[in-house]
C-alpha cells in the first residue's frame, strides 16, 4: 500500500490506464482497488481488469512492477485467507508464511498463460495454496521417511538436495524394496502429489492407491529397522 502512493506509482498508473481500455476509466489505483474489492460489479467484469493488469505485469516495461502491486493488492483478500489458512496447518510462522505467499504469487502471475487460463483469481489462488500444501506434504513425508534411519546411515546428498525421481540409483533401489509401488511413493513423498493425484496419474483407485502407499510406507520402515 505504501508503494502505491508515491507519485512515481501515480504516474506508472497513469500510463497503463491509457494504454489500457479496461482500466482507463479509473482516475486512481484506489477506485480500480475499490471495484475489485467492492460489490457491484459481475465476476467477469473483474476478471477482465485482473486479465488487463496480468498482461501489463508480464510486459516487462516500466509499468510492470506497478501491474503487479495493484494484482497483489486487488488479490489480496484472497491471499490473506490463504496466509490464516496456511498458519493453521503449521506451515509456517506468520512472517515467513506471508513472504511464501507474495513471492509464488508474483512467480504465478509472471508465469499465467492468458490464452488458456479463463478466471485470474480463482487460478491464481487456487495455484498458490495448493503449491504450499504440497511442500509441506513432502517435508512431512521425508520426515517420516527419515526418523527412522540413523544419522551415520544417511547418504552424502548431492548439492544438499533429497534424491529426486529422476535419481536413477535412488529409483532402482526402491523399487527392488517395494516392487511397483514404487512410483506411487516417488510420486507422494518425493515428487509432492497427493494421493489422488498420484492415483490419477498411475490410473488406479484411490482406495487402492492409499493402501498400496500405507503398505509402501511399512515396508520401507520394516526394511530401515532390520539396517539399524
Amino acid at each position: 500500500m505504501h508503494s502505491s502512493s508515491t507519485l512515481n506509482f501515480q504516474r506508472n498508473f497513469d500510463a497503463i490506464r491509457r494504454s489500457s481500455g479496461s482500466i482507463g476509466s479509473f482516475s486512481d489505483p484506489a477506485a480500480l482497488l475499490d471495484a475489485l474489492h467492492v460489490g457491484g460489479r459481475a465476476p467477469d467484469q473483474k476478471n477482465r481488469l485482473l486479465v488487463a493488469l496480468v498482461g501489463v505485469a508480464q510486459s516487462g516495461g516500466e509499468t510492470a512492477d506497478c501491474a503487479l502491486t495493484l494484482l497483489l493488492l486487488g488479490l489480496w483478500p484472497g491471499l490473506d485467507a490463504i496466509r490464516r489458512r496456511s498458519i493453521r496447518r503449521r506451515i509456517g510462522c506468520p512472517d515467513e508464511v506471508a513472504s511464501d505467499i507474495l513471492a509464488r504469487t508474483t512467480e504465478a502471475v509472471r508465469g499465467l498463460d492468458l490464452v488458456r487460463v479463463n478466471w485470474i483469481a480463482a487460478t491464481v489462488l487456487r495455484n498458490v495454496e495448493r503449491d504450499m500444501i504440497r511442500v509441506r506434504q513432502r517435508d512431512l513425508a521425508r520426515e517420516s521417511l527419515s526418523c527412522v534411519i540413523e544419522p551415520d546411515d544417511v547418504p552424502a546428498e548431492h548439492g544438499g538436495c533429497w534424491p529426486t525421481a529422476e535419481d536413477a540409483h535412488f529409483g532402482d533401489d526402491l523399487h527392488k524394496l517395494i516392487g511397483t509401488d514404487a512410483a506411487l511413493v516417488i510420486r507422494v513423498a518425493i515428487d509432492g502429489f497427493t494421493q489422488a493425484e498420484a492415483a490419477a496419474d498411475l490410473g488406479i483407485p484411490m482406495e487402492a492407491a492409499r493402501k498400496r502407499y500405507q503398505r509402501a510406507l511399512l515396508r520401507i520402515r520394516e526394511a530401515f529397522q532390520k539396517n539399524v
